[in-house]
């Protein structure tokens, strides 16, 4: 994420010591949606990790009784 936003909002050659306000909204951005994507995808892993525990407790009781 950090060389991602670098390199999509500072320019390779520095003009000043501190970052301009556009650098500055363009890196706040960067990382609030790399953020809202790791949660969103954390999120559906979660999701996505039950339904499979589900799915073997379903297959299991499936042979088990059988």
């Amino acid at each position: 994420m950090t060389q991602a936003c670098h390199r999509k909002c500072v320019p390779p050659h520095y003009k000043d010591a501190e970052l301009s306000k556009g650098e500055s909204v363009c890196l706040d951005r960067c990382v609030a949606k790399y953020l809202e994507v790791h949660e969103r995808m954390g999120k559906k892993l979660t999701e996505l990790s039950l339904q499979d525990e589900e799915l073997l407790k379903r297959m299991q009781q499936g042979t088990g009784t059988a």
